[in-house]
């Protein structure tokens, strides 16, 4: 018997996975690296401390902002309502592009919210870091995540053994807490750079506006939000102002979205609407936005169907009625002639079995892969409808 089943263990061999990448993707010297008298010792062991501002920080829309993390610009918090406001000190989307020849790399980051997780979304999610590295195809392979086990400051080895050799690494900060400071700390005789700018035709952002699900709730770390894997995949900075429960077209945000010279913006608000919101809103949020932006293509999202509906009648009355009245705006812009107007239906966001969420509502990973499943190829069709040099 136990001969037999070792036969088919042997025969069971796992086929390589058809993305796999044997290693991180060598890169030649940069030209300059941050000068090292600019860091700071350790106490403890040899390392040297940088602060994440020396480097090149994605997912800010405004440089005027009152705390450097901080999403919205300083003069929106007479804008907005207290509660937007509040939840755009979370540090969602913000994440940092960096080169090193370090064979390990460190981090120490300080939260602004005491909270460091909650009851159906990790700390490692709600108040971690997650560490990306680009590898020899191009693309990016995950390598290390940071929770947090106490606040305000927390210090984790990332990794340790890398290749020697230059590589470029990707850092996102936490989904649900701020942070007021992040620092890498790196081997003495390793340099830190700026990663070089993105090229060409992939340099403007995905400007994403919705709600918890948006902001990344709840996902198990910071690069499994759906906002995180859309932008690895298509090479992209995004930029995510998804409001935890308060993201509900309201033309306030729209009109701070005008300002940004986004790619593609995607609204993903229906979750935070009921049906008479989306009918008196959606309309004039996408024709606000469009007087702004002409020629931006805008993806308009359907609710997500709500998890167990097909049992529940009262589930699917939820998100259908609110997709009726999107649906009935995306075709009356169209009908009146608007340009670049895209549309991602809820249906297939999150599957048909049910098993995408933590509560019938918020994506697990699963969900999240799920979801960017579905939204990549209208995405990247909306990006090649862009138009303008350096997009």
């Amino acid at each position: 018997m136990r001969s037999g089943l070792a036969a088919l263990l042997v025969a069971a061999t796992w086929p390589a996975h058809a993305g796999a990448a044997d290693g991180p993707a060598a890169l030649p010297k940069p030209a300059s690296v941050v000068d090292k008298g600019r860091a700071t010792p350790a106490a403890a062991d040899t390392s040297l401390w940088y602060d994440l501002r020396e480097l090149e920080i994605e997912g800010k829309g405004w440089e005027d902002t009152a705390h450097f993390y901080d999403r919205l610009p300083a003069r929106a918090r007479a804008l907005v309502r207290e509660a937007v406001w509040d939840l755009s000190l979370r540090s969602a989307g913000l994440c940092a592009r960096f080169v090193t020849d370090a064979t390990a790399i460190k981090v120490r980051w300080t939260l602004r919210m005491e909270r460091l997780g909650s009851e159906h979304m990790p700390a490692s999610g709600v108040s971690g870091l997650d560490l990306y590295v680009r590898d020899e195809r191009g693309g990016w392979g995950w390598l290390a995540q940071a929770r947090p086990s106490q606040y305000p400051t927390n210090e984790r080895a990332l990794v340790d053994g890398l290749p020697s050799g230059w590589h470029e690494f990707l850092l996102y900060l936490p989904l649900y807490n701020g942070v007021e400071s992040v620092a890498i700390g790196l081997p003495p005789g390793a340099s830190l750079a700026k990663a070089s700018p993105r090229p060409a035709g992939h340099r403007r952002p995905i400007v994403f506006y919705g709600t918890s699900i948006t902001q990344g709730g709840v996902a198990s770390r910071p690069g499994m939000a759906y906002t995180a894997i859309l932008g690895r995949r298509l090479d992209r900075p995004v930029i995510n102002l998804g409001f935890s429960g308060n993201g509900p077209m309201e033309l306030e945000i729209g009109r701070l979205m005008g300002e940004l010279e986004a790619a593609v913006f995607v609204i993903d608000c229906l979750p935070n609407m009921d049906p008479a919101q989306v009918k008196d809103r959606a309309l004039p949020f996408v024709r606000l936005l469009r007087q702004a932006r002409p020629d931006t293509p805008i993806v308009l999202v359907e609710n997500i169907t709500y998890q167990g509906s097909r049992y529940v009648q009262e589930r699917r009355e939820r998100s259908r009625a609110k997709n009726v009245e999107l649906e009935s705006a995306f075709r009356e812009l169209a009908a009146g002639g608007a340009r670049a107007l895209f549309y991602i239906p809820g249906a297939g966001l999150l599957g048909d079995d049910d098993e995408a969420t933590v509560d019938g509502t918020h994506p697990s990973d699963l969900g999240f892969m799920r979801m960017a499943d579905a939204m990549e190829p209208v995405l990247r069709q909306a990006v090649a409808a862009a138009s303008g040099d350096g997009r």
